[in-house]
C-alpha cells in the first residue's frame, strides 16, 4: 500500500533547507504534500497564493512532491488528502522540543497518523524563514539560501513595502 505524507508549514518563504527536507521525505515516502499553512500565527510577509507559487516553482523538479494550501488543524488536513504520515523538520535542539509537544498533540488528535522527523542537512542548519527575512529585509544576499526566484519574490515584496 503507498504511503502518503504531509509536510506542513508556513514557507514563509520556503528556503533551500526546506526543499531538502522535502526532497528526502520524497526518497521515503510514495507521495509527499506540501501543505502551505493559510493561516499561521505569525506575522507573514507573504500571502498564501503567493507563498504557494513559490512552493510550487521550488519543487517542481521533484515528480512525487505537490503543494497544496490548508486550513485548520494539521491532522484534519492529513486525514482529508489521506496522509498517514506527518514529516517535520528538525534543524537545533529548540526544535526538537516545539516538535517533540506537536507530534504528541497530534498522536492524541489523530492516534493513527505517525510523525517523522528529518534532520536537517548540516548545510543548511544555520538557515530558517525569519533569518532570511531580516537579511533579505536589511538588503543582504540571500541566494545561498533560496531559490533564484524567492530571493527576487524577497527584494521586489520588500521594495514594495518600502514604498509603502
Amino acid at each position: 500500500m503507498p504511503v502518503k505524507a504531509l509536510y506542513p508549514g508556513s514557507f514563509d518563504p520556503i528556503h533551500n533547507g526546506h526543499i531538502d527536507i522535502a526532497e528526502r521525505a520524497a526518497r521515503i515516502f510514495d507521495e509527499v504534500i506540501v501543505g502551505i499553512y493559510d493561516l499561521p500565527r505569525k506575522n507573514l510577509l507573504f500571502d498564501a497564493d503567493s507563498r504557494l507559487e513559490l512552493a510550487v516553482n521550488s519543487l517542481q523538479h521533484i515528480s512525487n512532491v505537490y503543494v497544496a494550501k490548508f486550513s485548520g488543524f494539521t491532522v484534519d488536513y492529513a486525514k482529508v488528502v489521506g496522509a498517514r504520515v506527518i514529516v517535520r523538520g528538525l534543524r537545533v535542539f529548540s526544535d526538537f522540543e516545539f516538535e517533540f509537544r506537536m507530534g504528541l498533540a497530534n498522536k492524541r488528535l489523530a492516534p493513527e497518523i505517525e510523525t517523522v522527523s528529518i534532520m536537517t542537512d548540516e548545510n543548511q542548519i544555520a538557515i530558517s524563514s525569519s533569518t532570511i527575512r531580516e537579511i533579505a529585509e536589511l538588503g543582504g544576499d540571500v541566494s545561498s539560501m533560496v531559490p533564484p526566484h524567492v530571493a527576487e519574490s524577497l527584494k521586489l515584496r520588500f521594495a514594495a513595502i518600502k514604498d509603502g
